[in-house]
């Protein structure tokens, strides 16, 4: 199930060849990518997630496709919109967006709800949710939640993660980085952080306390 920091291709704005910036996210922590490139034909797709999938076979990661047809693959990222019902594969997510879309899910595995934050890849997409609505969209949902959009900050992943979401997916915040491994490693320990639980304070003993 994907978790963490999730990765979202878009070549048309990413910082340098596709490959290159997946490799150097996957090289600081991003085990799931979402290949999108939808205006591709389709063999350059399957060539491009043939590529990603080597990358990320090194790791133990997984290649979600964006769309019904999984690329020679078995996991893909379907739209709100459809299909209906959703293509049997090993692991199946969906857009969502609010409690209604969430009501349709069947088999889908898990969800991407969004958007969370006011976002540059899609300006005007909205009204953001923010977190409060992120964590009503959370707990309506009956599979795990990726929060999508605008998600850019350590801060902003780890309330993401108090929220309930199972992981953040990103793109322009790493597509975009001058140093994606850099942000994949800072967004990466800002979810590890936030998913574990810190340490327990322990009372001082009454001798302790009165000697300070």
């Amino acid at each position: 199930m994907p978790s963490g920091v999730v990765l979202l291709t878009d070549r048309l704005v990413a910082s340098g060849p596709l490959d290159l910036v997946v490799a150097r996210a996957v090289a600081g922590g991003v085990r799931w990518v979402v290949l999108r490139e939808k205006d591709l034909p389709r063999a350059e797709r399957v060539a491009l997630a043939g590529d990603l999938r080597a990358i990320l076979a090194d790791v133990g990661g997984t290649l979600i496709v964006a769309g019904p047809d999984p690329l020679d693959g078995d996991a893909v990222h379907l739209p709100a919109a459809g299909p209906y019902p959703p293509p049997t594969h090993t692991l199946v997510g969906r857009s969502c967006h609010d409690c209604a879309e969430l009501a349709r899910l069947t088999t889908e595995h898990y969800a991407t709800v969004s958007p969370v934050h006011p976002t540059r890849t899609k300006p005007g997409y909205g009204p953001p949710l923010g977190i409060a609505g992120l964590r009503d969209l959370i707990q309506a949902s009956p599979v795990p939640v990726l929060a999508l959009g605008g998600v850019e900050t350590p801060d902003q992943v780890a309330a993401c993660v108090r929220a309930g979401a199972a992981g953040v997916a990103v793109l322009g915040a790493l597509m975009r980085a001058d140093d994606p491994t850099g942000t994949a490693a800072t967004l990466t320990r800002a979810f590890n952080e936030a998913v574990t639980p810190g340490p327990v304070p322990t009372r001082l003993s009454t001798a302790t306390e009165e000697a300070r």
